[in-house]
């Protein structure tokens, strides 16, 4: 008993309170989003917000639990976790049910739960784990190639369930890597080759090869001429070439024609405000209509008459900016903010390896939610499909991103008793 006390009185309760905070903030506007005159109780279980209640209740309990679970557990059981999440999202591909054309789900009855959702955490545990083994270092080749193993792993099994969006969640993790020693170089490089796959959709081959050729010269000038120095730039020069003619081919083999049309109406080929760019052009008409303070609760024109598909999903940000202008919009997003610093200074706090890696694998995780999720409401980024965590409606994110959370915040309240 005096150790469950101990583990309370260690809890960083303005995480909680954060959580608590979103969780609730979710739940009020999923009600407003899908509000309906003839259901109006909040506690209509009919109604997705009844039972989103019902996921916000299941939640809170799954937190209690996680923190009553010895913290030495989850690194003790990391892989396994790990190794049953990689079972669940290949079973998902033969047993699963398809639902908006990702076959991503199993169904219970009237439950539906999505595994990539869960395998998050599992894979923050098992990238946790192996990093803080010991003798292991991102200097070494070979661990690189075993973390991105990984990491990409759970990523191909979902990007074969058609779900991209979940899939890109992974890229995240890189972030991890670089707090524990990847070099920036390789951070850099992921970047340069993000931009030149922009550059290969917007402009012909040929300009793009030219800008690399004055590119390399410029370096060759500043440089030391070494040969080895020489026969780097010649590679790397080559690479990139045969990578601006792979994005063709990846961008007509492997994207699906929706996802296709999205890329396109996100950089500027084409408007298509009928197709593939309603939601994003009707997002914005509801956020910009919100002003400053917003129209009043349940009174958005745009949500209450469904302009905005999944607008208590993946779009339930566009009711926030509506019916709560500018300031609700800042004051979600600066709990955002205020969430994801926490979760920093909580990481560096920690004595344990595994506990500060698996944290700054939560922040990162969030992070590329919470910033590709608004930014596809507000047209600065392509529709992916990805909830934002804990107010979005859905009972898998939601227990998902809880589990997600609190394993962490077990294992910040027990670095007290970690010598």
């Amino acid at each position: 008993m005096r150790e469950r006390t101990g583990i309370l009185q260690n809890i960083d309760w303005i995480t909680v309170l954060i959580y608590l905070l979103l969780v609730l903030t979710g739940w009020v506007n999923i009600y407003a989003a899908v509000y309906n005159e003839d259901h109006s109780s909040m506690v209509d279980f009919s109604q997705r917000y009844g039972k989103q209640l019902v996921w916000i209740m299941a939640s809170l309990v799954i937190a209690f639990v996680v923190i009553l679970i010895d913290a030495k557990f989850f690194s003790t059981f990391a892989y396994l976790i790990y190794g049953l999440s990689l079972i669940s999202l290949a079973a998902v591909l033969f047993a699963g049910t398809e639902i908006a054309g990702s076959r991503s789900w199993f169904q219970f009855g009237s439950i539906a739960i999505q595994p990539a959702e869960f395998a998050k955490f599992a894979s923050c545990l098992a990238i946790a784990k192996y990093l803080s083994t010991f003798n292991v270092s991102l200097s070494r080749f070979r661990t690189r190639i075993i973390a991105f193993a990984i990491i990409l792993l759970p990523a191909f099994l979902i990007l074969m369930q058609n779900d991209t969006g979940s899939a890109l969640v992974y890229a995240s993790l890189i972030l991890v890597l670089y707090r524990e020693g990847l070099p920036g170089s390789i951070l850099l490089t992921g970047i340069f080759m993000a931009l030149l796959f922009v550059l290969a959709l917007l402009i012909e081959n040929l300009y793009i090869f030219i800008g690399l050729a004055v590119l390399k010269a410029i370096l060759l000038y500043f440089i030391n001429k070494s040969k080895k120095n020489i026969l780097i730039l010649i590679s790397l020069f080559l690479i990139a070439t045969a990578y601006i003619y792979s994005v063709d081919y990846a961008f007509d083999k492997m994207l699906e024609p929706h996802q296709k049309k999205r890329i396109h109406v996100l950089i500027g080929l084409e408007a298509d405000l009928r197709g593939a760019g309603y939601n994003v052009h009707q997002s914005k008409i509801a956020i910009g209509s919100g002003g400053f303070a917003g129209k009043g609760f349940l009174q958005g024109t745009q949500t209450k008459f469904n302009f905005v598909p999944e607008q208590d999903t993946d779009f339930i940000f566009c009711t926030i900016g509506e019916e709560w202008g500018y300031l609700g919009s800042v004051f979600v997003i600066g709990l955002f903010m205020v969430l994801l610093l926490r979760l920093i200074k909580l990481a560096e706090r920690q004595k344990s390896e595994f506990s500060r890696i698996y944290g700054y694998g939560v922040a990162s995780i969030i992070f590329f939610h919470v910033l590709v999720n608004i930014g596809m409401t507000i047209g600065l980024l392509p529709v992916i499909g990805i909830p934002l965590p804990f107010i979005s409606y859905g009972g898998s994110s939601l227990w998902a991103f809880t589990i997600l959370l609190f394993i962490f915040i077990r294992q910040d309240a027990h670095r007290l008793q970690i010598l």
